[in-house]
Order: structure tokens, then C-alpha cells, then sequence
């Protein structure tokens, strides 16, 4: 198949477009920047520098790839600005889907998360509700990856994959990432996560191990399914594990049991189902080996 992989060059492109082309797929892929767009050329790639904030500009690259699908990899998150990152949920996806239909693409896979379900005593599947009552800021976040959902639907066929917490070279919990820093008690950029060891419950998965969803996804049925690894758990204890895999000392542990509600993280039986298994089954594991 023609691939059109809009994010090409975020956390999960950089490792999805090499496990593509290894497929036997021919990827057309997206840069803001020409230094990007020759990187992807270099892997073997095709490239279009585009913003995809410019809506006409991404209708004509879309248009003139003509690919079979669309991969919606697109994120904001390197300042940390969750407004920049919800804008481009709702508008990029917006004009991501016109070009598509633009261009007679039925198929479309989209990155989404799975983080932003309602509350709950335990880790969610698929059949519960998005956080659509949230209060500020998190009812943003919500209200965008919703409105992501809900356009990539827009096309006949559209697999969203709520992918849990991504570690791994480019993200925030690597080992010069974001968290790493704040570990150590070093000065690193912003990031709109927590390293506080406490009850909150969170779900991780390796990009490597996302990447390789994205890829099976492009043969499963339409709707959401979570992408995580097998192992939900309180940050009081995958945080002294991160701390120990980045040389950072472990913090002191809260205290309290209370966490919020949403912070409950998911399970991916449906993901099994389909063949899917990642090569990091947990963060206990994964972080060590980063």
C-alpha cells in the first residue's frame, strides 16, 4: 500500500515509518521542516514539507500522493503547550480528514490516548465513556481527543489507538527526556506529566511497541482500541523504577491512597485479540532496558 503518514517525524513516525517500509509499503511522509523532510527521504521515504495546520497546502500534498491510507501520527507536545497540542487535534485533524476525502481515502489510523476516560475503580476498556464532564484543564484535552475521534470517524474506515504514556527514545520518559530531568533535579523542558510517587495509576507503552500497533492496524476493523502494556499501575511504584533506569534517586513515596478518578488506567484485551503483543509486556522491564 501508498502510505500517507501525517507526523512522520514525531515519537512513534520515526518508528513506524522504518517498520512500514520493511512491510513492503511505500511511505509518503510529513515534515514542518525541510532538515525533517530530507531525514525521512534518507530512510528511504518519500517527504512533503507541510504544515498541517495549512489546510489547502495539505489538501494539495494529499491529493498529489494519492495513498490507499492516512496515518494521523500528529502531536504538539515538544513545549509542553497542551493548547498548541488540542488545537491541533481539532484543526489539523480537521483538515487531515478533508484532504483525505479530498483525495477518495477511505482508511485512516489516528493516534489517540488512553488516559482521558471517565472515572472508574479499575483499568478501562474500550465500552467506557470519555472524560466529557471533566473540569479545566484536563476537560480540554478531553474535548480534543474527542473531537480527533469523532473526525477521523468521518471516513468509511478509521481505527483510533488510544496509546498509553509512550517511553522510549523521543518522549518525555526517556532517559534525557522530561521526566528523566525532573528526576534528577536538573533543569530540562516542561512536560505535562507527574513524577510524584503517589496512587495515581497510569498505563505505558514503548513507542517501538506503538509503532508496531499502527502497522497491524491497518488491517483491523474501524473504532478505538487501547494500546497499552499488560501491567496499569500506581505511580509510587513504577516511579522509583524510572528513577533507578535514569540514575536519579527515588523520590519519597505520598503517602495518601486518594487519586483521581481518571487516573486509572486501561487494559488492551482488544488489542490481544487481534494479534497485537508488545515486545515490552510492562515498564518493570522497559525502563531498565531503555
Amino acid at each position: 500500500m501508498h502510505l500517507f503518514v501525517a507526523g512522520a517525524g514525531g515519537a512513534v513516525g520515526r518508528s513506524l515509518v522504518p517498520r512500514l517500509l520493511a512491510a513492503g509499503h511505500r511511505v509518503t511522509g510529513t515534515s514542518r521542516s525541510e532538515a525533517g523532510a530530507a531525514r525521512l527521504r534518507a530512510g528511504g521515504a518519500e517527504a512533503v514539507q507541510v504544515d498541517v495546520l495549512d489546510a489547502d497546502a495539505l489538501r494539495d500534498a494529499v491529493v498529489a500522493a494519492a495513498p490507499d491510507a492516512v496515518l494521523h501520527m500528529l502531536t504538539d507536545l515538544s513545549g509542553a503547550d497542551g493548547a498548541a497540542n488540542s488545537r491541533l487535534r481539532h484543526e489539523g485533524t480537521r483538515h487531515l480528514v478533508d484532504a483525505a476525502r479530498a483525495a477518495g481515502v477511505g482508511r485512516i489510523v489516528a493516534q489517540s490516548i488512553a488516559w482521558a476516560y471517565a472515572p472508574g475503580a479499575d483499568p478501562a476498556d474500550e465500552s467506557v465513556p470519555l472524560d466529557l464532564g471533566a473540569p479545566e484543564p484536563r476537560g480540554a484535552t478531553v474535548a480534543a481527543v474527542d473531537a480527533l475521534e469523532r473526525m477521523s470517524a468521518e471516513l468509511p474506515e478509521a481505527v483510533v489507538l488510544r496509546f498509553g504514556l509512550l517511553y522510549g527514545p523521543g518522549t518525555w520518559y526517556a532517559p534525557d527526556g522530561a521526566a528523566a530531568a525532573a528526576l534528577r533535579g536538573e533543569p530540562g523542558p516542561p512536560f505535562l506529566g507527574s513524577v510524584a510517587p503517589d496512587a495515581a495509576v497510569s498505563s505505558f507503552v514503548h513507542v517501538d511497541d506503538a509503532a508496531s500497533a499502527a502497522v497491524a492496524a491497518l488491517d483491523w476493523p474501524s473504532g478505538p482500541v487501547n494500546v497499552v502494556d499488560d501491567e496499569p499501575a500506581p505511580a509510587r511504584l513504577w516511579v522509583p523504577v524510572l528513577a533507578a533506569a535514569v540514575g536519579a534517586p527515588p523520590p519519597e513515596p505520598v503517602a495518601s491512597d486518594e487519586r483521581p478518578g481518571w487516573a486509572r488506567g486501561a487494559r488492551a484485551d482488544l488489542a490481544r485479540s487481534r494479534g497485537w503483543h508488545p515486545s515490552r509486556p510492562t515498564w518493570r522491564t522497559g525502563f531498565p532496558a531503555m
